[in-house]
């Protein structure tokens, strides 16, 4: 049965927004801007910009992130080159590969996980506002860059 012979969900749900609600960007889906959202947010497609949420956000394994990530939590599954910034727990799961700084509560790293940048943990004392403009990351991992 195809999902157009079914009921709508505007004619099933009420129109009240729920602050648990996930948004999903689904595969073979490119979006270009920044996202916030206070409810848990799925990447399974492709985001060419920043990530700004108060709950859960997980990048799923063909997910792709060419921005910051801003949350409470975060799963990684597919591809990050930015900085991420979780206030909990942050899991980099068998497969992911990021490209960028960490900061987090709580990290958690898998063995077949690729992570190239520096990490930061300070106990979920974590203020999640994205950089002014982001040149200050740059700078530093150059500098790693060049004393490796």
């Amino acid at each position: 049965m195809s999902m157009f012979n079914q009921k709508s969900k505007s004619e099933t749900y009420t129109e009240t927004p729920t602050p648990s609600g996930a948004s999903i960007i689904a595969s073979g889906t490119t979006l270009k801007g920044d996202i916030s959202s206070s409810g848990d947010i799925r990447i399974d497609g492709v985001l060419q910009g920043n990530i700004n949420c108060t709950a859960k956000v997980v990048i799923g394994s063909n997910g792709v992130v060419n921005g910051d990530i801003n949350g409470q939590q975060a799963d990684i599954m597919g591809k990050v080159t930015g900085t991420i910034k979780v206030k909990e727990l942050l899991q980099l799961k068998g497969g992911s590969n990021v490209n960028g700084n960490l900061h987090a509560g709580k990290l958690q790293i898998e063995p077949s996980a690729n992570f190239n940048g520096q990490c930061h943990m300070s106990g979920g004392d974590i203020d999640v506002k994205p950089a002014s403009n982001g040149q200050a990351d740059k700078r530093t991992e150059k500098a790693i860059l060049a004393n490796a």
